[in-house]
């Protein structure tokens, strides 16, 4: 997040886009329900009517994939009413006349043909967002899960940059975490092409100072996305896996292709804290401890670095995960000896400039929000006061794009697919636990009456769905949460996982599949 969660609270304008807040993030949702009470105008950019869009001053209830082409329709009316922000954007921004020039075309009839939405709301929400004093726009997996989600994030920030409407208190772009300390997973250097911090390992000035560090040769090639390790497996050109705290078989996308994958890999390990259907295809498996059993950090979504105190023992043969990786990596050759997790923790913000001045001492109480580069140093409550990091912040031109699996004739509804507010993921913990089991035992695919209607439907009838990969049997509830010709189904219940039904289209830069549109078709099942 650019800015912090307690800010939210204070914005003039919310634009939440691709988030169904008050189930994925009920504590921030709480944050925008006092926003509301101050007297902040919400605009809620979903397909479906979720439970925020009952508070929402407009809903921009879009068809399925159209963000981009909706926000440059807004740019395109704030530029034509000359709402944009002309010192922010000659001071801090390049560019402008690239994103004019891509605008131009979204008139707000061409807009509304795309995505459905009414020219008056396009218009309104234009005007509402653009002249508020702090406007702050909030989104999540509704715009990452596409197969062109970083062009919906950069897309994004070109609305943020145009208005001005970021590097200042309550204003800016707000991507609400998705699961626990994957802030920090990030943070930590847990993806193929940066080090802690977000250092790039092509850059020969970082590579030699974490070799220094570490006393090894290190590789200065980019490593490779999950997409292309069980591509790799598959081809042959991976021979082996090791997964930490995944369950790819249920929670990835085209789960016949992940299974195939997987079961190509010469040695499989599986570290985790249950043994998941993933686990049970592996060759080891690896018992970690859980966040209740070690100490450590956590950063949250809004950057903040937590400590984490251990509470009970690890049962049986656990072991908190550092241990379990000093010891592999001592085994490789490389020596880890480490006494603590906060012997670690100092080694990282010695390392890690966004990192420097954070110690256990400094966050036992309270968290500090990083970049935090000395001991003197509070912490960074919002980010890009000023001046971006790269120093002028780029517009990129970005035109619509549509969706690699959406509906036709053989398939001809929309399925879209997210979590439901009692159980997370794939239901690994939250399935053991008997109260959020009482509370929604079982799959919902939602449907809309009309089609419901259409088809001789109602209330917990079962369908077969079916797409070009799979086909699951799930029961259904008929309303009028999702749009006609569409279906929304989580992936909590190995009984009827919409991973089955969906394809691998990524996204070309993040590698993120698609879990937002796949075309499908639906049949009833016999009682």
């Amino acid at each position: 997040m650019t800015n912090s969660i307690a800010e939210i609270e204070d914005a003039d304008c919310l634009l939440v886009v691709g988030s169904n807040t008050t189930e994925a993030h009920p504590l921030i949702a709480y944050r925008m329900f006092r926003a509301k009470e101050k007297g902040a105008i919400l605009i809620v950019v979903d397909p479906r009517k979720i439970q925020l869009t009952a508070f929402a001053d407009i809903h921009i209830q879009l068809n399925y994939g159209t963000d981009i082409a909706f926000i440059n329709g807004v740019m395109n009316e704030i530029i034509s009413n000359n709402w944009h922000n002309e010192e922010f954007i000659s001071t801090r921004t390049e560019d402008f006349e690239i994103l004019k020039e891509t605008v131009k075309p979204y008139t707000l009839e061409r807009v509304s043909d795309i995505t459905g939405v009414p020219v008056e709301s396009i218009k309104e929400t234009a005007r509402l967002y653009a002249t508020s004093k702090n406007s702050s726009i909030c989104y999540t997996l509704g715009i990452t899960e596409h197969s062109f989600g970083v062009d919906n994030v950069k897309t994004l920030a070109n609305l943020a940059m145009l208005t001005g409407q970021i590097g200042k208190v309550s204003s800016g772009v707000n991507p609400l975490r998705g699961q626990n300390n994957v802030q920090g997973a990030c943070d930590m250097g847990a993806l193929p092409n940066v080090y802690p911090g977000y250092q790039s390992v092509t850059d020969l000035y970082v590579q030699k100072k974490f070799q220094d560090a570490w006393g090894v040769e290190l590789s200065p090639q980019l490593g490779k996305m999950i997409p292309d390790m069980m591509d790799g497996l598959i081809d042959g050109s991976l021979k082996g896996l090791y997964i930490f705290g995944e369950n790819s078989v249920e929670g990835d996308p085209n789960t016949a292709h992940v299974r195939r994958a997987l079961e190509s890999a010469q040695f499989l390990v599986v570290h985790d804290i249950f043994l998941t259907a993933t686990a049970e295809m592996a060759d080891v498996v690896l018992p970690g401890a859980c966040w209740a059993e070690v100490d450590g950090t956590f950063s949250n979504t809004e950057r903040r670095v937590q400590r984490v105190r251990k509470a009970v023992e690890p049962p049986g043969d656990a072991l908190p995960n550092w241990k379990i990786f000093s010891e592999i990596g001592t085994r490789l050759g490389i020596a880890m000896k480490y006494d603590s997790a906060e012997e670690i923790f100092n080694e990282m913000s010695a390392l890690t400039p966004s990192f420097g001045g954070l110690t256990y001492d400094r966050i036992d109480v309270e968290g500090i929000q990083w970049p935090c580069p000395s001991k003197e140093h509070p912490g960074t409550r919002f980010l890009h006061q000023g001046a971006f990091t790269r120093g002028k912040g780029k517009f990129h031109a970005i035109d619509h794009q549509k969706s690699k699996d959406e509906a036709d004739k053989e398939f001809p509804f929309t399925l879209t697919t997210g979590r439901r507010y009692a159980h997370y993921n794939t239901s690994t913990m939250t399935g053991r636990c008997k109260t959020l089991v009482n509370e929604f035992p079982e799959p919902i695919a939602q449907i809309n009456t009309v089609d419901a209607g259409q088809m001789g439907l109602k209330d917990g009838d079962q369908v077969r769905v079916i797409s070009r990969r799979g086909e699951v049997i799930t029961p259904i509830r008929v309303g009028n949460v999702v749009p006609p010709g569409s279906l929304f189904m989580d992936f909590h219940f190995a009984s009827a996982n919409s991973n089955v039904l969906l394809g691998t289209f990524l996204d070309p830069v993040s590698k993120t599949p698609d879990y937002k549109v796949c075309a499908v078709k639906l049949e009833k099942c016999a009682d």
